[in-house]
């Protein structure tokens, strides 16, 4: 019987959360999403047991091709598809969204010889942008996929969400510049079912401290792919 708790007890386990989309206006003309990924896990194969990290669509493509490019015998599960309507202001497209994102990422992190792609893992603990995270992988830079990950400080602002990459360099909190005036926090309906209210889940205290204690671009995409 405690064998069999032990058991279950170490048993390894992978979560991933896609929630707080925020808006951001880069100028006039150009605005787009960025969406929470919020990782826990006890698996061995990530350097960091708990993280939070801001991406936005077009980097989601960026990893899904790199992790074919890489694994071309697998059949990688699905992004949700680039909508030539898709608008930054209809909830419900948001939330679409937010659930094919989430479910391709819980399909990646099913997939163990995916674990094993530090732009997964660049991807998921990380703050660095596209292209930053090719020149790591490729060893054009001065620290190494580990040490990225390792120095990737997520940190709380009253008004604003920041990151500070690998680099120390102060970065908007998609990763990609600064963004034009504060993001903005997108109110979903509250006619949204169940499951999409499991993805915008605020980040309890406790999961915020865990991302604190465990601290140790690509081409600006259309506003219809954000």
């Amino acid at each position: 019987m405690e064998d069999t708790i032990d058991s279950l007890t170490k048993k390894e386990f992978t979560s991933v959360w896609i929630r707080d989309p925020q808006l951001h206006k880069e100028d006039f003309w150009h605005t787009y999403i960025d969406y929470e990924v919020f990782l826990h896990t006890n698996s061995m194969c990530f350097r960091k047991k708990t993280s939070c990290v801001r991406r936005r669509y077009s980097e989601f493509v960026w990893l899904r091709q790199r992790l074919q490019d890489n694994a071309l015998l697998i059949q990688l599960p699905k992004l949700p598809p680039a909508n030539p309507f898709f608008s930054l202001n209809n909830t419900d497209q948001v939330t679409q969204r937010m659930q094919g994102l989430q479910k391709f990422l819980d399909g990646v992190l099913q997939t163990p010889l995916l674990l094993s792609d530090s732009r997964l893992h660049l991807f998921l603990q990380s703050q660095l942008n596209i292209a930053k995270m090719e020149a790591c992988v490729q060893g054009q830079t001065r620290y190494t996929v580990a040490q990225a990950i390792q120095r990737c400080v997520y940190e709380m602002r009253e008004d604003s969400k920041s990151y500070c990459d690998s680099d120390g360099e102060s970065t908007s909190s998609s990763g990609l510049g600064s963004s034009v005036g504060p993001a903005t926090p997108i109110e979903m309906s509250s006619h949204s079912s169940s499951p999409s209210q499991h993805f915008l889940a605020t980040p309890t205290p406790h999961e915020l401290l865990g991302c604190l204690s465990s601290s140790p671009s690509s081409p600006q995409d259309s506003q219809q792919d954000s």
